[in-house]
């Protein structure tokens, strides 16, 4: 099998197994987007992605996002900044990017929003979680989100979409549907409670090993990369 041939494949076995979570939740299968993660396949392989049909890329590094961006620019892809967002490379990233997962502290908030200004493009960004409590992850405690949400008025070029979370390293199968249910809750408490919430419709939750737990408790994006390039 070539290789266009297996990312066929590879990408149509991802599909039908988040449409049979999604049944099993009792969702539609098309209430959760797939996004294709290319930390580790060059720009050749992430071609040849697309033209199997994948729409939705993430990237964890700024600097491979912005390369690849502008390699595939001519394929219109979707470029989703999944992994943590340093300081210094906003302004390089934020022309190619469709949505920022890792909006992980008020500081980088902060700088978004006046690089956005000076580019005069809005940014759409989910806050990241640190629902598992991992001292390696990056992403707001859960409690630090209720004073946080009043503050986001203040940033204007900062559109807010919903929360993103990843499971734990060492979290076991049932360790990580409560660590998925932690961040929809949360998600439903500050719609209830602050209506600049009510529009955030996202929940960035779930990768290769642990996507059907995720889609089970209300993910509406699944981030998968190792599953979608298996035997490359």
């Amino acid at each position: 099998m070539d290789l266009a041939e297996r990312l066929r494949s590879n990408l149509s076995r991802v599909k039908s197994e988040i449409a049979e979570a999604c049944l099993r939740a009792g969702r539609a299968p098309d209430s959760v987007r797939l996004v294709a993660v290319t930390k580790y396949v060059d720009s050749a392989v992430t071609s040849a992605l697309l033209a199997a049909g994948a729409t939705d890329l993430g990237e964890n590094r700024p600097q491979a996002l912005v390369e690849k961006a502008e390699a595939l620019a001519h394929l219109n892809p979707r470029w989703h900044l999944i992994g943590h967002l340093q300081r210094n490379k906003i302004r390089k990233v934020l022309p190619h990017v469709h949505l920022l997962h890792a909006g992980d502290s008020w500081r980088l908030l902060e700088a978004v929003n006046v690089a956005a200004g000076e580019l005069s493009r809005p940014v759409d960004v989910l806050l990241e979680v640190n629902v598992s409590g991992d001292t390696s992850k990056h992403g707001f405690h859960p409690q630090e989100l209720t004073g946080l949400v009043p503050q986001l008025d203040n940033l204007g070029q900062v559109r807010v979409r919903g929360l993103m979370g990843m499971s734990g390293l060492e979290s076991s199968p049932a360790e990580k549907q409560v660590e998925f249910a932690r961040l929809r809750l949360l998600l439903e408490r500050l719609q209830a409670e602050f209506p600049a919430a009510r529009q955030w419709r996202e929940l960035s939750m779930g990768m290769s090993d642990d996507f059907p737990a995720a889609i089970a408790e209300g993910s509406t994006m699944v981030r998968v990369g190792s599953a979608l390039f298996a035997g490359i």
